[in-house]
């Protein structure tokens, strides 16, 4: 069974983490998160910090090894 998230950046609504074999498949609902539609991350912390690094500089960060 697949449970989700929703993932917030300041109270905006920017998608839904939806957990997936281990690791979390991010679905995108505003159109500034939309390059990160159906990507895959291995942890909610590390996607969270991506998708609100996005919202508040509009730019992606490195990832992290």
């Amino acid at each position: 069974m697949h449970q989700s998230r929703v993932i917030e950046v300041s109270g905006q609504f920017a998608g839904a983490a939806i957990s997936h074999g281990g690791q979390f498949r991010f679905k995108a609902i505003d159109p500034r998160a939309e390059e990160l539609d159906e990507s895959v991350w291995p942890s909610l912390p590390e996607l969270e910090r991506v998708v609100a690094c996005l919202f508040t500089t509009g730019r992606l960060p490195e990832r992290r090894p």
